[in-house]
């Protein structure tokens, strides 16, 4: 079975986006190289420096599943039926958005309603030996604090957003959670990619 990851794009300072959703200087580093690559659904390209790209390629190709929450989903729109991945994606909510379901009868979405721990045994039998990204703050702190993660991915632009703005994880409602050394650190242009081992038992 493939590790469960939570992955974000975030600020120095922890952010995610903004308090309006809008994500400011965060995506800038997706279009500051030469290289040229597209979205696996083929609705996006992103333009990365040689490091960038080997790193992106690797995190693309290693996915499985995603789950995130009902806030992303809806602030995206439901990404229109196809996530830019192209990856079955769960989401996590307490009502299914039955208009968005007629709307997008074959669209590889699946709307979990019994919570985070289901969802992700769900993507996890999806994803087989793949990875099952968790996006979303919310969703990430629920798996954080039940034990769920394997690992925190964390591509980190030198920006700093200030308060009042969307954390990566918010407010834990267990003690400090100290994560292991990096596995991968690669200095891009503008950004970071780093990930975490999660330690059992924090």
């Amino acid at each position: 079975m493939g590790k469960v990851q939570a992955q974000a794009i975030t600020s120095l300072d922890g952010y995610v986006a903004k308090q309006d959703n809008t994500i400011g200087r965060l995506f800038d580093w997706l279009q500051n190289g030469e290289i040229a690559l597209q979205s696996p659904a083929g609705d996006l390209t992103v333009k990365l420096t040689p490091a960038s790209a080997d790193h992106w390629r690797r995190w693309v190709s290693s996915l499985g599943a995603l789950v995130c929450g009902r806030t992303l989903f809806d602030v995206t729109e439901g990404w229109h039926g196809r996530h830019s991945l192209d990856v079955p994606i769960l989401v996590v909510t307490h009502q299914v958005p039955k208009d968005w379901v007629e709307a997008y009868p074959d669209a590889p979405f699946t709307f979990v309603t019994e919570g985070v721990e289901t969802a992700i045994a769900r993507a996890q039998r999806l994803a087989g030996d793949k990875v099952v990204s968790v996006t979303g703050g919310t969703i990430a702190r629920q798996c954080l604090e039940l034990g769920l993660l394997d690992e925190v991915a964390v591509d980190l632009v030198p920006v700093v957003m200030g308060e009042g703005n969307r954390p990566f994880f918010g407010e834990l409602s267990t003690e400090d959670v100290m994560l292991g050394n990096p596995t991968t650190c690669i200095q891009g242009d503008r950004v970071t990619h780093l990930v975490f081992p999660v330690q059992s038992g924090h």
